[in-house]
Parts: structure tokens; sequence; C-alpha cells
């Protein structure tokens, strides 16, 4: 029986080439995007699940009050580090203090690379399951003057040769030799982009600054994992681990603040790394993971309501058929078995055209996601929900066609009475505007993506974009002869400034507490955290900053503005200064005088609110180079003389320049991708749609054939005719439009709101989503339409 019945459907598929290759390219589609959906939902959730150690693994943060109640902050303490290593050995098995992951030098004889990478504790690649391929885990880290290197950067520093026992440079200062090698982390992890691991034995004894830092409960700057043990939880640790920076720090300035230390599982590092008021909230990512699972369900919906509305249409054509079958004794129920296994087999000649077109789409796909997915050929679970996924298809698609023409009575049907009627056609257009609904909405949403993402975009950044360059530094060869360079850079005509700062214009990389004013409430303590950035008197008009109020800092008075600052103003507007030029601001019982005020410096995120930021004299070893080119140079010229400059003063380190546009533009790179990816869903919900309604008119036009050739007769215009033919499904439209309205303004409304700068959703989206529907709708309509229209009448009423 199942053999016939896949011998008949066979046929049924040579016979309507036509219908069967709407209805298999329909389906294609369909599946493949939902296919390409569900592989990156899976990296999604099986983010950092590589890890052996994944339900064990968390991350120490703090909690603490702040301005709008409460904030959490994942940079540390060095001595947290230690406390929680000797007094919690019952609850945590192991600690790990680690550096975030930073660019350095790494240098192997005259190659000179600038890669990712971290100090951390030896238990680390315990910890975090490196996979070694030479060397020991255990033993890698020991000895602080070794390294291990991941696959990748062993094979970028020495080819095919064997890595293991050579001396690499770090920094150019750095002595180590290559203890293991690695292999590398996998995308959908932490630290994917960690090329190298140095011992934190290094780190400490490479600066005459780590002995205070061991010291130093308030001193935030390194990240701390932790492995609790085997019978613990997190929320336990958590309760025990409290206050122990709270124990170690003055009360007196911190109790308004009363940080509390806790766990954050590595099962939430990704998919809940939003934090709301202290509390653990889903992120961005996650809203999108359902985003996009949504629109793989409706796509695919789309691809079915194809097949059902074709074959109910052509059901006048089965008609006969149902009723010979009934007539001679076959049972409803092998009626729809028959009619299950037709969209059974459409369904597998469609996943086997989906697996190519997936194929084919990936590079395509992983470089819109910046994701590194592939198809799991050799994963059985893959082939088993793959198996799964088609027949579930199979079915769904199948279901309404194999009810519907199973029902039909065979005394009417033979008797030749057998009309499907008006009410026949009503499913038809429901799915019709079901599918323009959902496409429409995906338009809508696709339109309000970009605008959202061009508004953030023109928000003024309170500094000069343009010409911009900046070096992260990793020696401190320039900053020792720092005039001098800027000099020579000057002498080039390439170049119309230079400054040093603490961190780069797009970033803000230090914050602290203790600041006090004349009319602060005294109650406040330590709840906002202003932004601190140390430079030289040169970088405001290097910067292109924009004053409202007083002056930049003076090179010709640097002794006396070393005990003054230039803020921004969001941090007159949260002191409250009136005229705030000439005020006097405390930071740790010290003294210093606002000498101007600048527009507001978009460092952090284009969606978020300015944080308050004081600027100083004062950079670090290691400061950023900040330069503007010469407006009236090429800027490629211009490279090319700061570059020999650059190499006179660092000639151990290679000229790794940012532009500070290209730099910023990188901030819109989430939404971006939302927006390009939810354009090519759109585009394919409409094609599919269109692929549908193409094969719906190409059968009306059949069925209406003798009609329009009378008409026609009678003198009927093409115009007419095209009208008659294309009103219905303009309709249908237009009624899609009115129903996916309000339903994109309620969902896009509410997507909205987790910006604190966000555009509007204006009438003409709605209109022009609507607009570009109906055309499409009629451009798709029209073929078939016209087709029918200019046809000879003689040949459609010959047998009349």
């Amino acid at each position: 029986m199942i053999k016939n019945n896949f011998k008949i459907a066979w046929r049924n598929l040579i016979k309507n080439k036509f219908s069967s290759a709407i209805n298999i390219g329909g389906l294609a589609i369909g599946m493949a995007v939902t296919m390409l959906i569900g592989l990156w939902i899976f990296d999604e959730l099986s983010f950092n699940k590589s890890f052996k150690n994944y339900d064990s693994i968390g991350q120490v943060m703090i909690r603490h009050k702040d301005i709008d109640g409460l904030d959490v902050n994942k940079s540390m303490a060095i001595p947290l580090g230690t406390d929680l290593r000797i007094n919690f050995k019952d609850d945590i098995k192991t600690t790990v203090l680690s550096t975030r992951t930073e660019d350095h030098i790494i240098s192997s004889g005259e190659e000179k690379f600038t890669q990712p990478g971290r100090y951390m504790q030896p238990e680390a690649p315990d910890m975090f399951s490196l996979t070694m391929l030479q060397g020991s885990s255990r033993s890698a880290l020991t000895d602080p003057h070794s390294v291990i290197l991941s696959r990748s950067l062993a094979k970028t520093l020495f080819g095919d040769s064997n890595p293991m026992d050579k001396l690499l440079k770090i920094n150019d200062k750095l002595t180590v030799k290559v203890a293991g090698v690695y292999q590398d982390f996998p995308g959908n992890t932490e630290f994917s982009d960690v090329k190298f691991i140095a011992p934190w034995d290094l780190m400490k004894s490479s600066g005459s600054w780590y002995p205070s830092r061991e010291t130093d409960w308030n001193d935030n700057g390194i990240v701390i994992y932790t492995q609790i043990t085997a019978h613990q939880s997190f929320e336990r640790v958590s309760a025990k681990i409290k206050n122990e920076k709270f124990n170690h720090i003055n009360k007196a300035r911190q109790k308004t603040d009363n940080p509390a230390v806790f766990l954050q599982p590595m099962s939430k590092w990704h998919l809940y790394n939003k934090f709301d008021h202290g509390v653990s909230v889903t992120s961005p990512q996650l809203q999108f993971v359902w985003l996009y699972g949504i629109i793989g369900i409706f796509v695919l919906m789309l691809a079915c309501i194809n097949f059902m509305n074709l074959s109910t249409a052509r059901s006048e054509k089965r008609a006969k058929e149902v009723g010979i079958r009934k007539a001679i004794g076959s049972l409803r129920s092998q009626l729809i078995s028959q009619f299950f296994s037709e969209s059974l087999l459409i369904s597998l000649s469609a996943f086997a055209v989906a697996l190519v077109l997936v194929e084919l789409a990936l590079p395509w796909f992983n470089q819109v996601a910046d994701k590194q997915i592939t198809v799991l050929w050799t994963n059985p679970v893959f082939w088993l929900a793959c198996i799964g996924f088609t027949l579930f298809t199979g079915l769904v698609a199948g279901s309404y066609p194999a009810l519907y023409l199973s029902s039909f009575k065979p005394v009417k049907v033979l008797a030749g009475t057998f009309k499907a009627g008006r009410l026949a056609a009503i499913p038809r257009k429901v799915l019709v505007v079901v599918q323009f609904t959902v496409s429409i909405t995906l338009i809508i949403g696709t339109i309000i993506v970009y605008r959202q993402v061009l508004f953030s975009k023109s928000r003024p950044v309170g500094y000069s974009r343009e010409g911009l360059v900046y070096i992260n530094m990793q020696t401190d060869d320039i900053h020792k002869h720092f005039d001098a360079f800027k000099e020579d850079l000057l002498k080039t005509g390439a170049v119309a400034n230079a400054a040093e700062s603490n961190g780069t214009i797009n970033e803000l990389w230090s914050n602290n507490g203790g600041f006090s004013w004349k009319g602060k409430d005294p109650t406040a303590g330590d709840k906002i955290y202003f932004g601190t950035i140390g430079v030289t008197p040169e970088f405001g008009n290097t910067a292109g900053w924009q004053f409202t109020d007083g002056r930049d800092f003076s090179r010709a008075a640097v002794a006396a503005d070393s005990n003054a600052y230039v803020i921004n103003e969001a941090a007159v507007k949260y002191m409250g200064l009136k005229n705030p030029t000439g005020e006097t601001i405390q930071r740790d019982g010290k003294n210093f005088r606002i000498v101007g005020v600048i527009k507001d410096v978009l460092m952090e995120s284009p969606y978020k609110p300015v944080t308050p930021t004081v600027f100083f004299l004062g950079t670090w070893n290691h400061a950023t180079v900040n330069i503007r080119i010469n407006p009236r140079s090429n800027t490629s010229d211009a490279l090319g003389k700061i570059e020999a400059v650059f190499k006179q003063y660092a000639p151990t380190m290679p000229f790794d320049y940012k532009f500070a546009d290209i730099d910023y533009a990188k901030k819109f790179a989430a939404e971006d991708r939302i927006g390009k990816l939810a354009g090519c869903f759109a585009g394919l919900a409409i094609l599919i749609s269109c692929i549908g309604l193409f094969g719906l008119a190409s059968f009306v036009a059949e069925q209406r054939t003798k009609e329009v050739g009378i008409r026609k007769v009678l003198g009927a215009s093409v115009a007419n005719l095209w009208s008659m033919l294309s009103k219905d499904f303009v309709a249908l439209v237009v009624l899609s439009s009115v129903v996916a309205m309000p339903i994109a303004y309620y969902f896009l409304h509410q997507w909205l709101q987790q910006y604190e700068y966000r555009t509007t959703i204006s009438w003409w989206i709605f209109a022009a989503a609507a607009g570009g529907a109906i055309i499409i709708t009629l451009l798709t309509v029209s073929f078939q339409a016209i087709k029918a229209a200019i046809a000879n009448p003689v040949r459609s009423l010959r047998s009349e």
C-alpha cells in the first residue's frame, strides 16, 4: 500500500510539473530559511557548552547601589580573588584570576603581530577544558616565563615547524618560551578571541605597580572565575561570600554603596548578561533567539500555505479521481494516506533542495551573522531533527488538502453536478491573507530596525570623527618622548595635531567614585561613578571638543591646570551646577577646579545616556596616541608619513591604527546584523508568498479561460480583463495590510522601548509597506492576467 501510494504520488508529481515546481521551490526556500535559523539558534543556545565544567563555572561580580538603584560591576580587586581561594575551600574548588582579553604585541624574530590574549593563573587550562595539542595543561603556566599559544597563532608565527620551546617576546620586553599549543576556543564561547595565555606570575613580576594592587580592595581592574564544588550551588556560595568586599573596605565611605559579591553562572554569561537594577535579565541576544525562531516558524508556515492553496485550488481536477476511488471501495482513510504520501514526497524533495540552498547560503549567512556555523553532517541528532522536521512539514502542508479532497461525495462527482463553489475559495483567501500579513509585518519591522540604526547614527557625538586616528600603545616608547614625536608629526604637514589619552575616544575605560562638590546631597554617598580620563593638553583640540562654557587645558599653564577638570554636560546636570566654570570638585580629599564644560562626548553605547565624565591632565605609560590628520592631506599619503615617524620612536611596535569613525560604526554592528537578516527574511517571505500567488493566478486564469474569451469577443479590453483577474488578489493584500499594521505597531513599539534614544513609528512606514506589497502583488499576478487577456479567444471557445 505504501509503495503504491508513493508510486501514484510520483506520477502526479511528474504529470503536474508546474504546480510541483512551485510547491517544491516554495517549500525548499521556507525549509532552508528555517534550517539556517535553527542552526543559528543552536549555536546561540550552545554558547560556552563546550566547556566540560560548564555547570560549575561562575564569574565573580559585585552588586552595588547607584543613582538608579542597583548596578553590577564585573571588574574585581586582586585581593578578593586571594580571599576566595583561601577562605572558601569547601565551597569553591578553583579560583582563577585573569586580565580581560587585550591586544598585545607578539614578536618572533623580526616578525611582529598584534594579538588578543590574557594573563591567567595556572589553573585556567583545566577549568576551561583546554584541548592541549602540545604540552601539558597542568604545567604549561607554572613557569612564569612561559606562554601557551592557540593553534592558529602558532601556525601564524612558526608555520609548520614545531613551536615548542621557541622564544617569543610580549610587548617587546617580556621574553617567554612556548610551553604548549592548544586547540582554538570554539567561536561560540566567551574566549573565542583569546590567541595566547601567559602566566599570571609573569604579569605580576613585570611591573612595580603590582604589590600595591595586590592589597588594594578598591582597585578594580581584573576578572575572577570560580569553579564551585560538586555539592554546592551558586546561590548558596553567593550568600556566603556576599560581604567579602564590604568587610575589607572603608566602611565610612562605602556604607551607602554596600557592595555585595555574587557568582554569575556560566549558563547566564551570554543570554542573561544584562542587569536591570542588579538583577540578571534576558539580554537582547535572547530576544533575537525568540525573534528569529518565530520568523523561522512563520516563513515555513508561508511555504506550507502555498502547498495547501495550490492543492485545494486544483480540487476540481482531482474530484473525478476521488469519486472513482470511492465508488470502487476506497476508504476515506486510504485517500487521506494517498494525499499525505504526495505531500511527504514533495516535502522530501524540498528538503533535498533545501540542504543544497543552506550549504550555498552559509558563507554569506556567517558573514552577516558574524558566526562560524556549519551544517552538522556527522551529528546523528541533526539528522534525526531533519527527518522529524521534514515529516512534520509534509504532514502540516498536506493536512488540509488531504482532509478536504477526501471529503468529496462520489455521487455528485460522477453525476457531473460537483462544483467547489464560492465557499470553497474562502479558506484559500484566508491563507493568502495570513501569508501577506506575515510578509508585510516583516517589511514594516525591517524598516523600523533600519530607522532606529540611522537615528542612533545621527545622534551628536560631541567631537569630530572624520580624520581622527588613534593607536593603542603596548610600549612606553612614544610616551617617553611624546613632545618630540608630536613635533615631528607636525613637520610632515600631514598632521594637524596629536595628543595622548587614557583610552580611546570611543570607549570609557575608567570610572571612579569619591567625588564631592558644593551642594551635593550628603546621603548620596558614592551612588554614581564618574568616568575619569587622563589626557595631554592638546587632546581637546585633537579630538574636536565642543565647549559650552569655559576653556580647554593650556600647554602654557600645565602646572596650574594639573589640578583642573574639564567636565561634560552630563556631569554638570548630575551635580546640579548652574555656573560650573570656577567651581571646585573634591576627589579623595584633593581639590580640582572646573575650567571648562564640553558637550557630551558619546564614548559608550549610542543607545544609552552619556556617563558623567571628568577629564584631567595626566596619562598612563601605555597611553593611547590620538592623531588628527590634516584635512588638506590625502589620507593614504598622510598615513605613510605618520607611520614613518611612528617607526622612528616605536620601532618594535606594529603600526596598528584605527579610524575613529570606523570604530564608532562598529557600535551598531548588532543592529546592522538584525536589519540585514530581517530584510533578507522579509524578502524571502515575500518571495514565497509571491510564488504561491503566481501559482494561484495561473490556475485562476486557466479556470476562467472561456469567460475571458467570451468577454473579449463582446468587446472587453486587455485593461478590463487584467483588472478583473487582478482585483481579487489586490483586495486580499489590502486586507492583509489592515491586519498587519496594528500587529506590527504593537511589537515594534515594545522593541523600541529598550532604547533610551529611539526613533518614532511614522504613518508613512505602514503606507510604504502596504503600497510595496500591492505593487509586488500586481507584478506577480499581471503576468498570468495579461497572458490570459491577450490570448486568442478562438482557441478558448472552439469547443463551444
